[in-house]
């Protein structure tokens, strides 16, 4: 089942201030029929998914509202007042990152990147509606944003990479002085898409910051998060098992567990306290380009571009991961090219960006770890989609 629950045409940018914006978004009523419309919703996010256009002449943020039963319904389409942007070489995923799109919840704010742009936007959060807060500096290339407490950093993946950070208060994001770090990775490799770092994180104490390198190093750097909100000088520099570490995510016992692209693989590590890692496990998936990998009721999914589906797996108390067992791994078959991933905070749903379909594929999880289909979200195609958030 496709529908396609896309606005109609996308809303001008050049024509819309920010002012404007702001009050026309909590005015403007559903674009579909049968999208849900909340009154006195608490501020923050709720019962919603947003995706990330990526539009090179025009990036916004698509608002759905998602029902009891896991299916999406178009709200609204908001300007970020940047642009999109694509590595060199990229194909299904432009920005070759996770964590483009992302969710502060200490501030309820919505935090995109406009790398055709150099900037960030933040978005006030009410329910499944977004107003625009501010759009900020944040590099030659941000690809990726992460926040813990007051604390959000953001991943630059232009030149040698480098990560910077803003102070988030009264739901407003400042930069914070001296806070910028070069990863120091080399500007000449390629293929781009492969060579630039893949994700920026928080440790769950938030007295870690990681970086993964993909195949620019083949690196997993840990900095340590000092108290006025800047970084140590340098990293842990920490080689992965295999090559190309991309996406990441933590288990309940804040190990983490990682996607490693050149073996098609995902690996576990206990981070310590210096920031040095330690493998705990490895399994391959068989698949090709698992790249993007998400947490939801108790399991994990990673996305293979390349062979159209998403694995599942389980930890075990001692960080050790296997396979979900049913269909040898493979939890579901996608349309073209899963990329980003997002899953309910319910624990119920999940939902994959199909950058080669333009399509959000929905799922519901079942209690074997494998997913069963709800859908998809169509009419996406030739925006570049990139950064989904789910709640």
């Amino acid at each position: 089942m496709h529908r396609s629950l896309r606005a109609p045409a996308r809303v001008v940018l050049a024509s819309v201030t920010l002012a404007g914006l702001s009050a026309a978004a909590f005015a403007a009523g559903p674009a579909t029929a049968g999208a849900q419309v909340r009154s006195h919703t608490p501020n923050g996010i709720g019962d919603a998914v947003f995706v990330q256009t990526n539009d090179t002449t025009g990036n916004q943020i698509l608002a759905y509202s998602r029902s009891a039963t896991g299916a999406l319904s178009f709200v609204h389409a908001y300007n970020t007042g940047g642009r999109g942007a694509r590595e060199a070489g990229a194909v299904v995923d432009p920005l070759a990152s996770q964590g483009s799109l992302y969710y502060d919840p200490v501030g309820a704010l919505l935090i995109a990147v406009n790398g055709g742009s150099r900037t960030i936007t933040s978005f006030r959060v009410k329910g499944d509606r977004l107003s625009r807060a501010q759009v900020l500096k944040a590099g030659s290339f941000p690809v990726s944003v992460t926040s813990h407490g007051h604390l959000v950093y953001v991943l630059d993946a232009g030149s040698t990479g480098a990560v910077r950070g803003f102070d988030e208060s009264h739901r407003s994001l400042t930069p914070i002085a001296a806070s910028r770090r070069n990863l120091r990775l080399n500007p000449k490799a390629t293929p781009q898409y492969l060579t630039t770092p893949g994700q920026v994180g928080f440790s769950p104490q938030g007295a870690q910051l990681i970086v993964t390198t993909k195949a620019n190093g083949n690196d997993i750097d840990v900095f340590a998060v000092r108290a006025n909100g800047t970084l140590s000088a340098k990293p842990v520099v920490n080689a992965s098992v295999d090559p190309v570490p991309y996406g990441f995510v933590f288990d309940p016992d804040g190990r983490l567990v990682v996607t490693e692209a050149g073996d098609a693989d995902v690996s576990t590590y206990t981070l310590a306290a210096d920031g040095s890692l330690t493998n705990v496990s490895t399994v391959l998936d068989g698949q090709k380009g698992p790249c993007w990998i998400a947490s939801v009721g108790g399991w994990y999914y990673a996305a293979n571009s390349g062979s159209a589906d998403i694995s599942g797996y389980q930890v075990n108390a001692s960080g050790v991961a296997s396979l979900i067992s049913a269909g040898s791994g493979i939890a579901a078959t996608t349309d073209a090219g899963p990329i980003d991933l997002a899953g309910s905070s319910n624990g119920q749903f999940l939902y994959a960006e199909t950058g080669g379909a333009g399509a959000v594929d929905e799922f519901s999880v079942n209690g074997d770890g494998t997913l069963t289909s709800l859908g998809s979200i169509t009419g996406l195609s030739g925006t570049g989609i990139e950064g989904i958030v789910a709640s």
